[in-house]
């Protein structure tokens, strides 16, 4: 047997196969990198004791953020618990707390940064626990995305709103151009308030809440609103299609709550009869139409606190959130299901496990800062700019 010589083919690796491979990092994109030193073993046994032992030691100077998607090993620790900004919020209302541990993904800590003190320091437990949906929008290509509208001749009409799940960069950006960040509790009111500055709204970077709430809750048609797509040139659309449309959404979205489908509320009705569809506006448009109720994940929880006795749910968010609520409500006689019958975490942010967290925690104790998240002031200011016009909104 012979084995044929294949010749040395002059091929480089681009960049972007270098980052996937771990070879690579790229300071401006939400992957991060893998943090530095051993981390503990998973099947540690003395891990809870750690973390509490380190958090201890820490007492007043350390504050424990944890977003709803966590472990519930993680979340444990927390000293507070809610969505991306009510947490960033939190860790201002904390001024003596030296050391903010956010665990959730790298927005979310931007965002702390961001309005936290100069005095404040924050920490992600692993810098790789990104966000996909923020992944979506670099501020190169929203950056070419306004040139386009700019030759469009409609730049000055369009005001952007950018929802919280979003890089510093593009909510500087949003600052820089005259408009708001919004969250999905408030983004109507934040669209009603564009739409008093101008004509049009880039919304960035999440596809299917600006379409819902601009169709479902502002009564906007599917005609009134186009896709962006930064992969194509001038975004896949014509300059007539741009000064037609009302909504330039950007061509993003969360892969959690992007999996649930028709399919999904037509067999969760057919296997749980009498069932409530809750689901969170991330969801396809179809998705939301189709469902009972529609909020953010603070909604989600209030909806099912103030739910009778024996009633049934089916939740469209994230699996750690819906588990942890099946838990919590279950005495309740609550039946709450996922909406999907295929399981699916949000696998950045279960890139915040207990071993990051002792590992992060036990070297803030040590004296060691680690993976601190730190925004450069520019963006800083821009990226608070838009945050501010947010809290001012009516």
């Amino acid at each position: 047997m012979t084995t044929a010589q294949t010749p040395e083919l002059d091929v480089q690796p681009s960049p972007l196969a270098l980052l996937l491979l771990g070879r690579e990092a790229d300071p401006k994109s939400e992957r991060g990198v893998e943090c530095p030193g051993d981390l503990p073993s998973p099947s540690d046994p003395d891990l809870v004791e750690r973390a509490r032992a380190a958090k201890e030691k820490l007492g007043d100077k350390v504050f424990v953020l944890g977003h709803h998607y966590q472990r519930d090993e993680v979340i444990q620790f927390a000293d507070v618990t809610g969505d991306s900004f009510k947490l960033a919020r939190d860790a201002a209302a904390r001024p003596e707390a030296e050391y903010i541990v956010f665990c959730g993904v790298h927005f979310m800590a931007e965002s702390a940064d961001i309005l936290t003190s100069d005095d404040q320091k924050v920490v992600l437990p692993d810098l790789a626990a990104g966000c996909s949906m923020a992944d979506m929008a670099t501020a190169e290509q929203v950056a070419e995305c306004w040139d386009v509208l700019t030759e469009a001749g409609i730049a000055e009409q369009v005001v952007p709103v950018s929802y919280m799940n979003s890089s510093a960069d593009i909510k500087a950006f949003t600052g820089k151009h005259g408009g708001t960040i919004c969250t999905s509790s408030n983004a109507k009111r934040a669209l009603d308030w564009a739409f008093e500055q101008g004509e049009k709204v880039l919304f960035l970077p999440d596809q299917h809440l600006g379409r819902n709430t601009a169709v479902r809750d502002m009564g906007m048609s599917l005609d009134d609103c186009v896709v962006y797509n930064p992969h194509k040139p001038n975004g896949g659309l014509t300059a007539e299609e741009l000064r037609a449309a009302k909504m330039i959404l950007w061509r993003g979205h969360c892969s959690v709550h992007g999996r649930f489908s028709l399919d999904s509320v037509n067999d969760v009705r057919a296997r749980i009869p009498g069932v409530n569809v809750l689901v969170h506006p991330e969801c396809r448009h179809e998705v939301v139409a189709a469902a009972d109720y529609v909020g953010s994940t603070e909604y989600i929880i209030k909806a099912l606190e103030a739910a009778p006795a024996g009633s049934k749910w089916a939740i469209g968010t994230e699996l750690n959130l819906v588990r942890r609520l099946a838990n919590r409500f279950a005495p309740e006689g609550k039946e709450i299901v996922f909406l999907d019958r295929t399981v699916c975490f949000c696998s950045t942010m279960n890139r915040i496990d207990l071993p990051h967290l002792v590992w992060a925690l036990e070297s803030l104790a040590e004296g060691n800062l680690v993976n601190r998240i730190e925004v450069d002031k520019e963006t800083e200011a821009f990226a608070k700019l838009a945050l501010e016009r947010m809290l001012a909104l009516p």
